[in-house]
């Protein structure tokens, strides 16, 4: 019985290439045979078998073996061929010229390619150099259907590539020892040229206790408020900036106290050059504080100390002295090493002393980096921002980074479309110790990546895929919704709370992450499964419910979708803005004591669809009432593209001329909020109560 097969079956059989099947028919058969996909007859087939085996010797084929190709053709076009006939072309010209192009001949430049582990079909074209849009068409062809993001384990892969006829080598992933990205960034790195470094300003990261006056110190350095937009006048994302003194600049780190911001107090040593330890000279050495100078020594930095607070009456500088001379830090005039200035940050008192020292400090150090090698630096702090997309600060080591500049920043690549200095003042190049704000990442990345400029896109795009592919190896491991109250009466012996956490900007996002991972016992533990930036959303809350965990804003707040989906699927979202709460919830549902007399219930949301300023009151905004309903007595919460930016209560709440106590859903009405007059078009505003939840 006649059978036809394709080349690359035939290949599979006999257990070699196509490529070698294709010498065969092309060389000792004479056929003109030129596409694995052709099919050939049984005869064909046969005489390639045995020479395959060592059974035959080369020569010519037999008549029915040369008829292979047409063999292939159905019969079908037949009638289509002759209403061709009309613009002169002849039936029989035509057929084979529509037959060919179907066969989507996919010609393959490269001989042997090296998979790592899964990829998608783009990558894979990729790798085999060819258009990723031919590649998918021949997939197709070959009955694969199967888009271009696609993921292809290796074997799928290898099976391809083998029918392509081009070799392939599968080469085992090494270990991650947790700096593997770091590595690979760290390799694309210039070596300095010693006969261009020039020097460079010192990078300061001020370090101390929660309240001992660190962003104070900062705001009178810099002149502006910083601290009013801290809440509780607590440091909870990392800031750089440049002051200029003597005539010589200085770039300031900010990081923060809480000990609950560890990690990012970590990095900010490793990448400075000199911390300023703040203590308050009415409070003492603090656990913090000996966690400042751990990182400090461990960074190898020299440490200034700044006795804050001198101004008030129960100061006791001395002390200070006394108790940091237990942790190896002797003061100068006691016949030490160890700077000490007695400074007083709210009325500015011996600040510029401080600097003066700072200053001389660098310079005995000798700082000084080369500002002609490709750039590179540290993330310090990244977000997403509607308008701009992926908007990251970076602190420049070393070169200068320019306009258009390629670049991988962390598992993200990108090309510098944007640069603002730490005013918002557009610019053009950014040298050594220059903290830059960078338009153009692909993505957002976290807090503490390299950041590297490299020789073009196409390194930055293969550079960025390798350290993705890492990651997402990394990832895919993660089954009933909880909520904190019912995770307690779960009987397993060992369990482990998840949770799905997002947060304002990833400074926090991190910081809380690791926060959260260090709280266990001996039954329980905390795992944080996914983190992002950005308002909570339904595929968050579709993770949480295939996972068993619980979604958790920081600073964040859920969109509609978000909401509805968690109502279905009985997924628990928890909001915060102070890192204190959040710690203390999750510890005491993990120890089973969680049970809260008050809750918040929200009554009713609004969208802003008008504001008015009147006269002697403030900003009016003009609501359209979209859930539940709006109360006189409930507080508001003033959310802006998913992010909580005021929370207060209600001033007035008119419909038309008339002072109301509520309004339902479907109607308008105008409010007013309690000292905010910032409320703008497009604006959500959550209306919400306490109420009494039984224990």
């Amino acid at each position: 019985m006649a059978r036809n097969v394709r080349v690359y079956m035939l290949a599979r059989e006999l257990d070699v290439q196509s490529k070698e099947v294709l010498r065969i028919l092309q060389e000792d058969l004479n056929l003109d045979v030129t596409n694995h996909m052709t099919s050939i007859n049984n005869q064909v087939a046969d005489r390639v078998s045995k020479i395959v085996k060592g059974e035959d010797s080369p020569g010519e084929p037999s008549p029915p073996a040369e008829k292979a190709p047409p063999e292939t053709e159905k019969p079908e076009p037949q009638a289509k061929a002759k209403k061709v006939k009309k613009k002169g072309v002849s039936p029989r010209r035509r057929r084979p010229d529509r037959k060919r192009a179907p066969r989507r001949s996919l010609q393959v430049p490269v001989e042997k390619v090296i998979l790592t582990g899964s990829l998608t079909v783009a990558e894979l074209a990729e790798k085999l150099s060819v258009e990723p849009l031919q590649f998918m068409q021949h997939l197709i062809g070959i009955g694969i259907m199967a888009n271009i993001n696609q993921e292809l384990d290796v074997e799928s892969a290898a099976l391809i590539i083998s029918e392509l006829g081009v070799e392939f080598e599968h080469v085992e992933p090494e270990e991650d020892d947790g700096d593997r990205g770091e590595d690979v960034l760290a390799e694309h790195i210039d070596d300095e040229n010693a006969d261009r470094t020039m020097p460079r300003a010192p990078v300061v990261t001020v370090m101390g206790h929660v309240d001992h006056g660190k962003t104070t110190l900062l705001d009178t350095i810099r002149r502006t408020s910083v601290i009013e937009e801290e809440m509780g006048g607590i440091t909870q994302h990392i800031g750089a900036s440049t002051v200029i003194h003597d005539g010589k600049p200085i770039v300031f780190l900010d990081t923060p106290g809480h000990e609950a911001f560890t990690a990012m107090r970590a990095r900010g040593a490793r990448v400075t050059d000199i911390v300023v330890l703040v203590v308050a000279a009415d409070d003492g050495v603090m656990p913090q504080t000996i966690e400042a100078i751990d990182h400090a020594k461990a960074a190898g930095v020299p440490l200034i100390v700044a006795v804050n607070k001198i101004e008030l009456p129960n100061a006791q500088p001395d002390r200070i002295r006394q108790e940091l001379t237990a942790q190896e830090m002797v003061p100068e005039e006691w016949g030490g090493e160890t700077i000490y200035v007695d400074i007083s940050a709210l009325r500015g008192d011996n600040v510029d002393e401080i600097l003066d020292m700072i200053l001389l400090v660098a310079e005995m150090s000798e700082l000084e980096a080369d500002p002609e090698q490709r750039a590179h630096g540290i993330v310090v702090e990244a977000e997403l921002d509607k308008g701009r997309g992926a908007v990251s600060t970076v602190l420049i080591q070393g070169g200068t980074l320019r306009r258009t500049d390629p670049f991988v920043a962390g598992i993200y690549s990108g090309r510098v479309r944007a640069m603002f200095d730490d005013r918002g003042n557009p610019i053009d190049e950014a040298g050594p110790a220059t903290p830059v704000e960078v338009l153009g990442a692909s993505g957002v990345p976290l807090a503490g990546d390299r950041f590297v400029v490299v020789e073009n896109d196409a390194a930055a795009k293969d550079l960025a895929r390798t350290l993705q592919q890492e990651a997402r190896q990394e990832e895919l491991q993660k089954t009933t919704p909880a909520s904190l109250e019912d995770f307690y009466d779960d009987e397993e012996s060992h369990k482990e709370l998840r949770i799905v956490l997002k947060g304002d900007v990833q400074g926090s996002l991190e910081a809380c992450s690791r926060a959260l991972e260090r709280i266990e016992n001996e039954e329980v533990s905390v795992r944080v499964i996914h983190g992002g930036v950005g308002a909570i959303n339904e595929s968050d809350i579709m993770l949480a419910s295939a996972s068993g965990a619980v979604t958790i804003g920081f600073n964040v707040r859920p969109n509609a979708g978000a909401r509805r989906s968690a109502k279905e699927q009985g997924v628990d979202i928890r909001t915060y803005r102070v890192i204190y709460e959040l710690l203390e919830d999750i510890e005491a549902a993990i120890t089973g004591m969680l049970a809260p007399q008050y809750r918040e219930r929200v009554i009713g949301r609004a969208e802003v669809r008008d504001t008015f300023q009147v006269s002697g009151i403030g900003r009016i905004a003009g609501l359209y009432v979209t859930e539940g309903t709006v109360q006189r007595r409930a507080a508001v919460r003033v959310v802006r593209d998913g992010r909580v930016i005021n929370e207060g209560r209600i001033a007035s709440l008119r419909r038309f001329q008339d002072d109301v106590r509520e309004v339902a859903s479907g109607y308008e009405c105008g409010l007013g909020i309690e000292n905010f007059n910032d409320v703008q078009v497009g604006d959500e505003i959550e209306f919400w109560i306490q109420e009494e939840v039984p224990r």
